[in-house]
């Protein structure tokens, strides 16, 4: 289970929970995944890869492996061991090649090949929990979901703006509060904020464009190198 460091902060009211989105909006009017994919069956491949490892280490190895097998048929007959050979190089690989080789025959058994825009059917292939399936529903068919990682956990609870004691209460505030017009985007705008601004150890608040809008008790008013002159 995920959980927070700190104490979550005060929860935003509706009116800042839109104005925190909107400024992230502005600076990233369109945001996309960053994890390379051609469609919806490289996007799940790609996603369920990438648990507990970074999405540039998956991107370094998809390339070769989704030009070996670009559709759940070429990937089913390269088996564990074939798409173990691509993948070497990212954590827990053995069961990630295990979980691909089998979702790729279940695609092909259950659904013609054919990714599924159906949570239900995409959380019984194996290696696809929620947080996966949200990623895909999401991103490969523009249904608004909201897939809750560690950066997206960590945001909800530090800056306000959907508090909860685990990724389903995160998932669930989130969904609730924020405007349907903005939530397809939101996954996008919350992890990437998370990943290069709100961080796990040091939170750059100096640079923060939403900070007037954030809860966070404990934002820093200028940079590490700044105090220091």
């Amino acid at each position: 289970m995920v959980k927070s460091p700190e104490p979550p902060a005060r929860k935003m009211t509706a009116a800042q929970v839109r104005g925190f989105l909107t400024t992230l909006a502005g600076a990233n009017p369109e945001p996309r995944s960053e994890l390379d994919y051609r469609d919806p069956f490289t996007l799940l491949v790609a996603v369920v890869m990438s648990a507990q490892t970074t999405d540039v280490a998956v991107n370094k190895v998809t390339p070769a492996l989704f030009a070996a097998a670009p559709a759940p048929a070429a990937m089913a007959a390269l088996g564990a061991e074939g798409i173990g050979q691509h993948i070497r190089s990212i954590g827990l690989w053995q069961g990630k090649a295990r979980n691909v080789a089998e979702l790729s025959r279940l695609l092909i058994e259950r659904h013609g090949g054919v990714v599924p825009a159906d949570r239900a059917a995409l959380e019984a292939l194996p290696g696809v929990g929620r947080k996966t399936a949200n990623v895909v529903l999401n991103v490969a068919f523009g249904q608004p979901t909201m897939a809750v990682d560690t950066h997206i956990f960590r945001l909800g609870n530090r800056t306000g703006i959907a508090p909860g004691k685990d990724v389903r209460a995160v998932e669930d505030q989130l969904v609730a509060r924020i405007p349907p017009d903005m939530l397809r985007h939101a996954h996008h705008w919350l992890i990437l904020h998370g990943r290069y601004i709100c961080k796990a150890r040091a939170p750059e608040c100096w640079r923060c464009p939403a900070a007037a809008w954030c809860r966070f008790p404990s934002k820093a008013a200028t940079s590490p190198k700044d105090a220091a002159t």
